[in-house]
């Protein structure tokens, strides 16, 4: 079981392009195949995503730099919260999106390593190609 999540991924677009797909709600509904979004896009402001399925609050926003999230499952226990923190690295082809991920429930960690893949990194490498 996983306690803390690493991942590092190479995209094709520019960190900024990414941070806005990340932290504007039609972009991110986009992203992700037409599923509803909310995000309040300063610091504190909450967001939803996936149909409310995750939710949280920004605790840090750098615009097109870094994003770190106080994320969490819908069916988590009450009051569980994760952090998510999103790098973005530009690089000579693209961006570097640096992500990693602490705190969440131990049991959940194969599968939110698995789902970060399919439900972010696969769609975001769509959306920008």
């Amino acid at each position: 079981m996983a306690h803390s999540i690493h991942q590092e991924v190479r995209l094709p677009a520019s960190p900024a392009r990414l941070y806005r797909i990340l932290t504007d709600a039609s972009s991110f509904s986009a992203m992700s195949g037409g599923a509803p979004a909310q995000i309040d896009a300063v610091e504190g402001g909450a967001f939803s995503c996936f149909g409310g399925m995750i939710h949280g609050r920004s605790i840090e926003l750098v615009p097109n730099e870094r994003i770190v999230q106080a994320w969490r499952v819908k069916s988590w226990e009450p009051g569980v919260y994760s952090i998510a923190r999103f790098d973005l690295r530009a690089g000579d082809e693209g961006t570097l999106l640096v992500f990693d991920h602490t705190g969440f429930p131990p049991e959940q960690g194969d599968h939110l390593a698995n789902g970060w893949h399919a439900n972010y990194w696969e769609p975001l490498r769509k959306a920008v190609e």
